[in-house]
C-alpha cells in the first residue's frame, strides 16, 4: 500500500489513520513536537459525544489555521517570485564602492518579486496595470532592495499624494468594485485633477501595461539614486533592467481572453520557463550622470514623473540577472518577502526625490504592520546572508537576541563577536549634501512641466502603438459614468496630441472638443523621438522562449509535426499540442501524442503563434467544434502568424478567413526543408 498507510475501521466509521513502523521517521507531530496518533478525529466523550476542550492537538491545528492569513499588501498584492543570482560583468570601483560591483564575474544571490499594483491577491494576471519589479540583492555588506516597476515614471511627484492615488485606483469603497482595473470614475477623477499624472497615463494606456510575460518586460528603479566610490566621488544613477529575450506585450482583446482562459498566465509562464531550464535573464543597465548634466537637463532629475532618454544618457550594462529557482513555499517566500526602498548598502545613496523620501518611510512601516512586528528581518527570505551584529532585541517573533550580558552601546566590556562596534572606515556613510532654506510645504517650480515628456512618449511610438493608446483611453473612459470627468481627460490630451484627443473624443461620442487644460508651464514640443520608449521598435527578432500552439487531430502528418517541433527545438522555443481531447491524438504513422490542452480549454490567446495541422479524414470533426473556429479567428484578429497545412483549409473557411489570408499565413508541407520558425521571429504580423 502506497506510503504504507492503512485505515483501521474497527473502532468506528470515521476510521483512524495508522502508520507502519518503517515510516516512523516521518511521524506527524504537533508544532511542539508531540507525536500525533490520529489526525482524522477530534477527542470526544464517547463515540458520538461532545468534543473535549482538552484536545490540545485539535486546538493547536485550528488555532494555526485561524491565523494562516496575514494582511495582503495594500498595493502589489498580486505577486510572484523566484530566486536567482546577479553576476557583474566587470569591476566598477570607479563608479561605486558597493561591494557587489567590485569583482568581475562575482555572483550575488537575489530574490525577485513581480507583481501588479492595483489588484487584490486573487485578481487576474493580465489586468491593465503597472508591474512591480523588485529585486533583493543579498550582498556581503547587507541587503540592497531595488524596488522598481516595469515603467520608468510614476503618477505623482510627492509621497503626500500616494494614499490618494491608491485610494482612487483601488475598488470604490462603497461598492467594492471594480477589481484590478482603473476603468472607473474615482481613478480618472483623481488623475484628471492631477496633471502631473499625464505622462504616466500615456505609459499605462500603452502596451507596456499588458506585458506578454514577466520575462519580456523591462524594469526600472524609477528614482534617481547616487553612486559613491571609495574616493567619495558622487554621481547620479538611474537603474534599468533590460530583458535579454526582448520586449513583448499582448493586445487588449487578447488580455481579456487570457484572463478568462488562465488568470494565472504570468505565474504559469514563469514557473514553466524555469522548470524547463529556460532561465529568464535581464541585464542591469545604469545611466550615470553628474551635477553638470542635471543642471543642464530640461527637467528636474528628482521628479519621478520624468525620465532621462537613453539617447541623452546611454545605458551602460554592468551585469546580468538570472532567475533559476522557484520558491519552495509561496507563502514563506513570495508572500513574506519584505522589500524596502530604504535598504541600501555602502556605495549607494538616496537623493531628495520627494516620492522616494516618502517611500523610505512607507515601506518599512508597511512591512512592520504586515509581518507582525520589527523582527521581519529574522524571516529567512528577508534575512541578510552576511553576519548581523547589533543590539536590537525582543519584540514579536524575535529569533536572534543578543547573547551575553551586553545589549547596549557604548559599553566597557571586552570586544568580542557579541559586542559589536561601529566602524568609521567601512560603515555606511551618507553623501554630503549642503542644504539650507526655510521649512516649506511647496512644490518646486522645476517640477511644473507635466506634458512635454508625455508628448515625447506618444511621438516615439509606432502607428500601431499609438492606435492602441487611443483605444485604451476610449475603453477606460467609456466605463466612467460622469461626462465631466471624461471631458477633463480629453482636455489634458489636447496638450499631448490633438489627433489623439480628437480620436478619443470621437470614440466616446463627445460632440465637441473641450478647451485645452491650463498648463503650469508651456509644453516643449521639440523633444527628440526616443526609439527606446517603443516596444515594437525594439523587437527581439527571435522566437526563442516563445510558445507555439499546435492544433491537430488524429491521422495528422508525422513529417509535418516532426518538422515543426524540430524547428522549435533549434530556435529554443516551446510548444503545446491542442487536441479534441486532452487524451491526445494518434498520428498517421500510429504514434500516440498526448494533448497538453483540449480545444475548448486551450485558446490561441495562450500562444505567441499557432499551427493548425489537420488530416483530411478528421478535419470535419474539428470544424464542428466552435472553439476550433475561435482558435484561428482569434489568432487572425490578434495579428499572429498562423502555420497551416492544406488539410486545415476547411477550418479556415469555416472561420470566414479564406479571403483574408495574407503573408502572415505560412503553409507547411511534409516535403519542405527551409526553416519555418524563423518566419515567426517578428512575433506579430502587424501589416494585417
Amino acid at each position: 500500500m502506497a506510503e504504507s498507510f492503512k485505515y483501521n475501521n474497527q473502532k468506528g466509521t470515521g476510521g483512524e489513520l495508522h502508520q507502519s513502523p518503517e515510516n516512523a521517521k516521518q511521524m506527524m507531530t504537533t508544532a511542539q513536537g508531540c507525536p500525533v496518533k490520529d489526525d482524522q478525529n477530534s477527542l470526544k466523550i464517547g463515540s458520538r459525544g461532545p468534543t473535549l476542550l482538552e484536545d490540545h492537538i485539535l486546538r493547536e491545528k485550528i488555532f494555526h489555521f485561524d491565523h494562516e492569513r496575514i494582511p495582503e499588501r495594500v498595493v502589489h498584492a498580486r505577486g510572484y517570485g523566484a530566486h536567482g543570482y546577479f553576476e557583474t560583468y566587470d569591476a566598477y570601483s570607479d563608479l561605486t564602492c558597493a561591494d557587489l560591483f567590485q569583482r568581475k564575474g562575482e555572483q550575488t544571490p537575489v530574490f525577485v518579486r513581480f507583481s501588479t499594483v492595483a489588484g487584490n491577491m486573487g485578481s487576474p494576471d493580465l489586468a491593465r496595470d503597472v508591474r512591480g519589479f523588485a529585486v533583493k540583492f543579498y550582498t556581503k555588506e547587507g541587503n540592497w532592495d531595488l524596488v522598481g516597476n516595469n515603467i520608468p515614471v510614476f503618477f505623482i511627484q510627492d509621497a503626500m499624494k500616494f494614499p490618494d492615488l491608491v485610494h482612487a485606483a483601488k475598488q470604490e469603497p462603497d461598492r467594492g468594485f471594480p477589481q484590478a482595473q482603473t476603468a472607473h470614475d474615482n481613478f480618472w477623477d483623481f488623475t484628471s485633477l492631477t496633471p502631473e499624472s499625464i505622462h504616466m497615463l500615456m505609459w499605462a494606456m500603452s502596451d507596456r501595461a499588458i506585458p506578454r510575460s514577466f520575462r519580456f518586460m523591462e524594469g526600472f528603479g524609477v528614482h534617481t539614486f547616487k553612486f559613491i566610490n571609495s574616493s567619495n566621488e558622487e554621481k547620479y544613477v538611474k537603474f534599468h533592467w533590460k530583458p535579454k529575450s526582448g520586449l513583448q506585450s499582448v493586445v487588449w482583446n487578447e488580455a481579456l481572453k487570457i484572463n478568462g482562459a488562465d488568470p494565472d498566465f504570468h505565474r504559469r509562464d514563469l514557473w514553466n520557463a524555469i522548470d524547463a531550464g529556460d532561465y529568464p535573464e535581464w541585464e542591469l543597465g545604469v545611466q550615470v550622470f553628474d551635477q553638470r548634466f542635471a543642471d543642464k537637463f530640461k527637467f528636474d532629475v528628482f521628479d519621478s514623473t520624468k525620465l532621462i532618454p537613453e539617447e541623452d544618457v546611454p545605458v551602460q550594462k554592468i551585469g546580468k540577472l538570472v532567475l533559476n529557482k522557484m520558491v519552495d513555499n509561496f507563502f514563506a517566500e513570495t508572500e513574506q518577502v519584505a522589500f524596502c526602498t530604504q535598504n541600501i548598502v555602502p556605495g549607494i545613496d538616496f537623493t531628495p526625490d520627494p516620492l522616494l523620501q516618502g517611500r523610505n518611510f512607507s515601506y518599512l512601516d508597511t512591512q512592520t504592520k504586515r509581518l507582525g512586528g520589527p523582527n521581519f528581518t529574522h524571516i529567512p527570505i528577508n534575512a541578510p546572508r552576511c553576519p548581523m551584529r547589533h543590539f536590537q532585541q525582543d519584540g514579536h517573533m524575535a529569533m536572534h537576541n543578543p547573547k551575553g550580558r551586553v545589549n547596549y552601546e557604548p559599553n566597557s566590556w571586552d570586544r568580542d563577536e557579541n559586542n559589536p562596534r561601529a566602524c568609521a572606515t567601512r560603515g555606511y556613510q551618507s553623501s554630503s549634501q549642503p542644504v539650507e532654506g526655510d521649512k516649506l510645504r511647496y512644490r518646486s517650480k522645476t517640477f511644473a512641466d507635466h506634458y512635454s515628456q508625455a508628448i515625447q512618449f506618444y511621438n516615439s511610438q509606432t502607428q500601431v502603438e499609438q492606435r492602441h493608446i487611443k483605444d485604451a483611453f476610449i475603453f477606460e473612459l467609456s466605463k466612467v459614468q460622469t461626462p465631466a470627468i471624461r471631458e477633463r481627460v480629453v482636455s489634458h490630451l489636447m496638450n499631448v496630441d490633438e489627433s489623439l484627443a480628437k480620436g478619443v473624443a470621437q470614440g466616446l461620442g463627445i460632440p465637441s472638443l473641450p478647451e485645452k487644460a491650463e498648463t503650469a508651464m508651456p509644453p516643449q514640443t521639440d523633444l527628440k523621438i526616443s526609439d527606446a520608449l517603443s516596444i515594437q521598435k525594439n523587437n527581439p527578432n527571435s522566437f526563442k522562449g516563445r510558445k507555439l500552439g499546435i492544433l491537430c487531430c488524429d491521422n495528422a502528418d508525422d513529417e509535418v509535426l516532426n518538422r515543426i517541433i524540430e524547428d522549435l527545438r533549434k530556435e529554443g522555443a516551446m510548444y503545446e499540442v491542442v487536441a479534441p481531447t486532452v487524451y491526445g491524438i494518434t498520428t498517421k504513422a500510429g504514434k500516440r501524442i498526448d494533448g497538453h490542452q483540449q480545444i475548448d480549454g486551450g485558446p490561441s490567446v495562450l500562444y505567441d503563434a499557432v499551427a493548425v495541422v489537420l488530416s483530411e479524414e478528421h478535419a470535419k470533426n474539428v470544424v464542428s467544434i466552435p472553439e476550433a473556429k475561435d482558435f484561428v479567428a482569434d489568432a487572425h484578429m490578434h495579428n499572429k502568424f498562423i502555420i497551416y497545412n492544406e488539410a486545415a483549409m476547411p477550418l479556415i473557411r469555416e472561420a470566414n478567413l479564406e479571403d483574408k489570408m495574407d503573408a502572415g499565413y505560412l503553409l507547411v508541407e511534409s516535403s519542405q526543408t527551409a526553416p519555418l520558425i524563423k518566419k515567426l521571429r517578428p512575433l506579430r504580423y502587424w501589416e494585417r
